[in-house]
């Protein structure tokens, strides 16, 4: 990871802050508190999207967040490793089928791929028992804000007029240093492919006797990734990206092995811009494969909510606010998306470019 910031001088971070004022809406997700939300202003999933959205407006029938991704079907292979750790049957030794979204932390659903510094790795895995397990990993190794409230101070921030806004808020959450450290140091990939994508969230896994403990989760890329610069990539076109990922899947099939790291006695388990420690115990139980891909408006991903609360029997979540915050946000945007579907086109000339 790159070294962090000194908090106490945060003009050090307005180059990072700066870039991540344009990216910032897709960090990770939109977040509001469930149940009771937030008192006394009470912020919403309609608040939270009115936020991300870009000075034009959302696009309408698109997502809120990450409104530029791809489909790809395939299968998670799990070795069985993890079943020690979890009953859940996605981690019992086997081959379950996938249905995964590629995509880019912007709200402009034409946006260059060259211009959205985080990207993701959605999935949802579905076993014989009936269950689902869905999930949104993004490429950052912490995230930007420590709880939901502090994101919604960081997408007004991004959004404000003031041109020190941005600044003010690195300097009053200084938890925000390592993000801004990856996202100013961090290099660009030239694929997909080549990306790691972190599950940044805490959720328990508990095995047959009941036993339960707390792990975070990342997919492993199993090609070499070749480091480039956006000025470069943008050379390459609006959409690079899935073009690029069509092209290597034609040719064999992409993996990403999944690594389960567990937590050690006092690691923070509600506030994932702290990492654990690198001597963590970790366990690699699987990978996801990629085998077919398809553009988005045609794909089996389109209609899909990847709520990361849907989770199997033996996963659960922890007392990390942010899974149930996605989720009460992650329905709002799915609702308005659907009900502009008129306004989403069946095909996407600009795709194909």
């Amino acid at each position: 990871m790159s070294p962090t910031p000194d908090p106490k001088k945060p003009a050090s971070l307005l180059g990072p802050v700066v870039l991540i004022g344009a990216i910032v809406a897709g960090a990770g997700g939109a977040f509001a508190y469930t149940a009771g939300w937030l008192s006394p202003d009470r912020l919403t999933p309609d608040r939270f999207l009115t936020a991300l959205a870009p000075p034009s407006g959302p696009a309408a029938g698109h997502r809120r967040n990450h409104a530029k991704g791809v489909c790809f079907t395939g299968e998670f292979v799990s070795n069985g490793a993890g079943a020690r750790l979890s009953k859940a049957q996605a981690l019992a030794a086997g081959r379950y089928p996938v249905v995964g979204r590629l995509n880019l932390a912007t709200p402009n659903p034409m946006a260059m791929d060259a211009s959205a510094r985080v990207r993701g790795l959605s999935l949802q895995i579905s076993t014989p028992d009936g269950q689902q397990w869905r999930m949104a990993n993004i490429t950052a190794p912490v995230f930007a804000a420590s709880t939901p409230a502090s994101f919604y101070e960081l997408l007004k921030a991004s959004g404000s007029k003031d041109p020190e806004a941005l600044k003010a808020y690195a300097g009053a959450h200084p938890e925000f240093a390592g993000f801004g450290a990856w996202a100013g140091s961090a290099p660009w990939t030239e694929s997909y492919a080549q990306d790691r994508y972190n599950g940044l969230n805490a959720f328990l896994f508990s095995d047959a006797s009941g036993a339960s403990r707390a792990v975070r989760w990342s997919f492993l890329p199993t090609v070499e990734p070749v480091a480039s610069k956006p000025d470069e990539l943008g050379k390459r076109g609006p959409n690079f990206l899935e073009s690029e990922l069509t092209d290597r899947v034609k040719a064999g099939p992409v993996r990403w092995k999944m690594v389960v790291t567990l937590a050690g006695p006092g690691d923070p388990t509600a506030d994932p811009t702290k990492a654990w420690p690198e001597d963590r115990e970790k366990v690699e139980v699987g990978e996801v494969v990629a085998s077919a891909v398809q553009n988005e408006p045609d794909g089996p991903c389109r209609d899909l909510n990847f709520d990361p609360t849907v989770l199997p029997s033996g996963i659960s979540t922890s007392d990390d606010p942010f899974p149930a915050a996605r989720s009460a946000v992650y329905q709002a945007s799915f609702d308005k998306r659907t009900a502009e579907a008129k306004a989403y086109p069946a095909t996407n000339p600009e795709m194909s470019k």
